[in-house]
């Protein structure tokens, strides 16, 4: 579990720029999973070993400028309120302006640190024109060419050091994240679940300002249920809502073991929802999908099978997934809904007796090979499961770099179809024997 970093500062002066240079350098080995379309505003960096997550909070708002200007406060004060550090990028060619010095105001008050970085300044005329932000208040400045790269490993020292260690909560009750888009009925789940109206539901989107946690107790097991602040949705401004419902997922569901991803039938498995999901699965996180609202839904057009079918469409390659039609407002099936996730929580914390797995796996690998590459043959002799809080399998093996994604995926889909591993992300790496 990593701290959060927020990059705020006015449009332009290169946040994104650095952000893609941050998350790029890791992203391209951590997450090669095919076919998975990043967000563009979180990613996850590590720097002397230190990992954390980053959020963007760039190019947000088509609008005017008044609408930019309280759109820009929006941002940093949820900066403010979810990050545990915050880099405020300005711009050496245009300097100070009253932008930066509106946000340079909501930073003074902040007991977190800020880290002022100015960009753009890649020569030494450059470098004396960065002294004028000083005037900010902010004291010390971080000069920086997010284009090249360089001054951000200052930057970067200055930053880790000041981040909390995470620890590792041990013997902690597991965690289920409810999570989704706003008035998707995450609230509703949780009042029919624990039958008392603990958070006040009303139709209007965006009620939850923050996560709580519940205890629960059902079927014998004991778990906290998290219910993510119902991300809110601004009125009135054209903005890209994608922001809010990640950073206020984010936490969330790093710090849990399932995350219930609630939708609302009538509106589908869009872009939002979908981001969510690749958020959980990029953090190996459980997850149940919950259509809620099912009993609005016009059954002709739309049976459970095609509608279903549809969702896992946007899932692959990862389809094994519980996905589960309710309705909150009549308690169909919610209890069915806890179920799934209790077991999807113990798929994720299973353990496979290695011997167990090659008197299954070898069989199954000699009858299908990976493909010869340039006449060279992979053998692979042996497998075992990782000793990692999620399900990962080394497969040892003569030649490792030769073994293509398609392979893994077929070795993932062998594993899955002989032990159950529905609704947990699995990851399969090939090391040298």
């Amino acid at each position: 579990m990593g701290a959060i970093v927020a990059i705020v500062g006015r449009p332009n002066v290169g946040k994104s720029t650095f952000f893609n240079r941050l998350i790029q350098r890791r992203e391209a080995i951590v997450d090669a999973v095919s076919g998975v379309t990043r967000d563009r505003h979180y990613g996850k960096s590590d720097w002397n070993g230190k990992e954390f997550s980053l959020i963007d909070t760039g190019g947000y708002v088509i609008g005017s400028e008044d609408i930019f200007e309280q759109e820009i406060d929006k941002q940093v004060e949820l900066a403010i309120d979810e990050a545990d550090a915050i880099i405020f990028m300005v711009d050496v060619e245009s300097g100070v302006t009253g932008m930066d010095e509106d946000v340079a105001n909501l930073l003074r008050k902040v007991d977190k640190p800020v880290f002022l970085a100015v960009n753009k300044v890649d020569n030494a005329q450059r470098e004396a024109d960065a002294v004028e932000f000083y005037a900010l208040g902010l004291g010390e400045y971080f000069t920086i060419s997010s284009i090249n790269g360089s001054g951000s490993g200052e930057l970067l020292d200055a930053l880790v050091e000041v981040l909390p260690e995470t620890e590792e909560i041990e013997d902690e009750l597991p965690r289920f994240a409810v999570v989704g888009r706003p008035n998707a009925g995450k609230s509703s789940f949780i009042n029919a679940l624990i039958g008392e109206d603990r958070y006040i539901v009303t139709d209007i989107a965006g009620t939850t300002r923050d996560s709580i946690d519940t205890k629960y107790n059902r079927f014998g097991f004991e778990f906290n249920l998290v219910d993510t602040a119902g991300i809110r949705r601004k009125a009135k401004v054209r903005e890209d809502l994608e922001f809010y419902s990640v950073m206020r997922s984010v936490r969330a569901i790093e710090h849990c073991d399932v995350c219930i991803l609630m939708l609302d039938a009538t509106r589908g498995f869009d872009g939002q929802v979908q981001n969510i999901f690749w958020l959980a699965q990029r953090n190996n996180k459980g997850i149940v999908i919950l259509v809620n609202k099912w009993d609005k839904v016009d059954k002709e057009t739309n049976s459970v099978r095609d509608y279903t079918k549809a969702i896992k469409k946007q899932l692959e390659p990862f389809v094994d997934v519980p996905v589960l039609f309710i309705s909150v407002l009549n308690k169909q099936r919610i209890y069915k809904a806890i179920e799934t996730a209790v077991e999807v929580y113990q798929n994720r914390s299973k353990r496979i007796p290695t011997r167990k797995l090659n008197d299954i796996m070898l069989p199954i690998i000699e009858n299908r090979p990976p493909p010869s590459t340039k006449g060279k043959y992979v053998k692979i002799k042996f497998c075992t499961q990782l000793p990692t809080p999620y399900p990962q399998f080394a497969f040892f093996c003569n030649l490792p770099q030769y073994v293509r994604d398609p392979y893994k995926r077929f070795l993932e889909n062998q594993i899955r179809e002989n032990f159950d591993f529905t609704g947990v992300p699995i990851t399969v790496f090939m090391r040298k024997k």
